[in-house]
């Protein structure tokens, strides 16, 4: 395992790496990542949870391998380096918008332009079964979900990478990762 300041350092040049890469026309990944975590943060998550939010979109990091969907590289990308936890709920930020889009009304109508566009393209609203649901840590995703849709506004507050990057070496310097409950995979 890497140590906290090699953890640190990696966490510091992902996000970087950030800079300059536009899903969202409003903000860029850094942006967007670091609002995400603002968002985790003023609203009291776990420290999990605010990294996961803050990192949920690192598969779109010209740093990190992958050729599946970002939702994806991100949970195979972070898992390892801060446990089930983190990586499964980063990974499920794509599965929450699905969900919520299938089942809270007016939820889609209020997701930005480029949010809807991917909808269609990730197999629209729905397509989430039970085991989503019935996994511990889905009401996290939603949490998670709810910081990613709110994290695209120019000019708005969010951590900044230093911040980040000592959160990261935190949860990676903890002795004990959480394990993935009943082995589910989501």
């Amino acid at each position: 395992m890497s140590s906290s300041s090699e953890i640190a350092a990696e966490v510091t040049a992902v996000l970087r790496s950030l800079r300059g890469i536009w899903d969202e026309p409003a903000v860029d990944e850094l942006d967007h990542a670091m609002q995400a975590g603002w968002h985790a943060q003023a609203d009291g998550a776990p420290d999990g949870l605010v990294l996961a939010a803050v990192l949920h979109d690192v598969g779109r990091s010209p740093l990190v391998p992958g050729s599946e969907p970002h939702d994806r590289i991100a949970r195979e990308w972070l898992t390892p380096r801060f446990g089930a936890r983190v990586g499964w709920l980063a990974g499920a930020h794509v599965a929450a918008k699905r969900f919520l889009a299938a089942t809270e009304s007016g939820y889609a109508a209020g997701l930005s332009e480029t949010s809807v566009d991917s909808l269609a393209h990730q197999g629209g609203a729905g397509g989430v079964d039970g085991s989503w649901t019935a996994h511990p840590w889905w009401p996290d995703a939603i949490r998670l979900r709810r910081y990613d849709d709110a994290a695209k506004v120019v000019g708005a507050p969010g951590m900044d990478i230093a911040e980040a990057a000592i959160l990261a070496a935190r949860i990676a310097g903890r002795s004990e990762i959480e394990p993935r409950p009943g082995g589910m995979s989501w």
